[in-house]
């Protein structure tokens, strides 16, 4: 089985993988520089959640305003 390309990973793994950034920060064990990069990690992550929530709200307006 071939192994899921980030850009494949659904609304829920990158909600969690999130999620695991978050907590990972939160403990403050990190070196500025890690902490740095865990944020840029957090926020693309961010974005992309963000993105798939946008493509479902503009699916769902499409349906709506074909009375589906």
């Amino acid at each position: 089985m071939a192994e899921k390309n980030e850009n494949d990973m659904t609304l829920e793994e990158n909600m969690k993988a999130l999620d695991e950034v978050i907590r990972v920060l939160e403990r403050g064990e990190l070196t500025l520089e890690q902490s740095f990069e865990k944020y840029k990690e957090g926020m693309e992550l961010l974005l992309k959640c963000n993105n798939s929530v946008d493509k479902v709200e503009k699916e769902l307006q499409i349906l709506e305003s074909e009375g589906i």
